[in-house]
């Protein structure tokens, strides 16, 4: 079940990544500054280092995200991960000792880039201290929303995410009731067992058309049968397009929310406001929480606070 605590306001507002409008893509600083302006969750994407410890990162290349260019050239190389061939430096050939020396930066070039080579890459055990950290703070939970970022190809390689994810939630004693668990795959979310883990299963989901990785479905096929598909997870993390077109909103929310199953939508920008807002994204958030989502991820949290207010 999503959620149920009366504490959380509702429709979520989670950091994604951090607070990227802002400060680059998932460091400790812009986790921090999401709960500082208003975010009722953080967003950790979940890769792993050479020996086996979770990290925060879009991907596990790291190129486009760190200064990993100019301190290991010498790692690039090329590599197939759920069917796409993609050249860079990846988590997985370095140790965790390694990935602290490298040093984040912004990837849009058109956002700040004054914070560019001051911050470490996270684990997610100093991610889920933080928001331990943060929430007595300022005295209500912070929620942690990490995705799995391709769990199926990282356990080819001998190093599965799920393992060292539920060993760090162990450790971490915090009350999986807190925790917004993501993946575009569905395998992996589907074989969480919730009543060992009461957390929330939530299928991230792309173009109706694309195929799910691993998978002979593609998301229009498990979409189509919303009653089954609550019968493995808790909610839908959806692009704006399925809820909101040119032509105006989809009956996506209703239609997910009659089989039981919550709506997050991904992700909105100041940069790339969609059609209702009129090129403003406040007015586009407002139009999609009068719509019914449950939740969104957005890039600068601050402005999706003010627009729920």
């Amino acid at each position: 079940m999503l959620l149920t605590a009366a504490a959380f306001a509702a429709p979520l507002v989670i950091g994604h990544r951090g607070a990227p409008g802002y400060l680059p893509d998932h460091t400790l600083e812009g986790y921090t500054l999401a709960v500082a302006q208003g975010a009722d969750a953080i967003e950790p994407d979940l890769v792993i280092s050479k020996d086996g410890v979770l990290v925060a990162r879009h991907e596990n290349e790291l190129g486009h995200t760190t200064d990993v260019a100019a301190k290991f050239p010498e790692r690039k190389r090329a590599a197939t991960i759920d069917g796409e061939r993609v050249e860079g430096w990846f988590t997985e050939d370095f140790t965790l000792a390694e990935l602290k020396t490298l040093r984040a930066v912004q990837p849009w070039p058109d956002r700040p880039h004054d914070h560019d080579g001051r911050y470490l890459i996270p684990t997610f055990a100093e991610v889920l201290s933080l928001a331990t950290k943060l929430g007595t703070e300022r005295g209500r939970p912070v929620l942690v929303a990490p995705e799995w970022k391709h769990p199926t190809y990282f356990r080819s390689l001998g190093l599965p995410l799920e393992p060292a994810f539920f060993a760090e939630l162990e450790r971490w004693g915090g009350p999986a009731e807190h925790v917004i668990l993501q993946c575009f795959e569905l395998g992996p979310i589907e074989a969480v067992d919730p009543a060992r883990w009461p957390l929330t299963r939530l299928l991230l989901v792309g173009a109706p058309t694309s195929r799910i990785p691993h998978d002979a479905r593609t998301y229009g096929q498990v979409l189509a049968d919303l009653p089954t598909l609550r019968r493995k997870v808790d909610a839908l993390g959806v692009p704006r397009e399925l809820v909101w077109t040119v032509l105006g909103p989809t009956p996506l929310v209703a239609e997910a929310h009659a089989a039981g199953l919550r709506v997050i939508v991904w992700t909105f920008r100041k940069e790339r406001p969609g059609p209702p807002g009129a090129g403003d994204v406040v007015a586009e958030l407002r139009a999609y929480y009068d719509h019914g989502v449950d939740g969104v991820f957005a890039d600068q949290p601050d402005l999706a606070v003010q627009a729920r207010r």
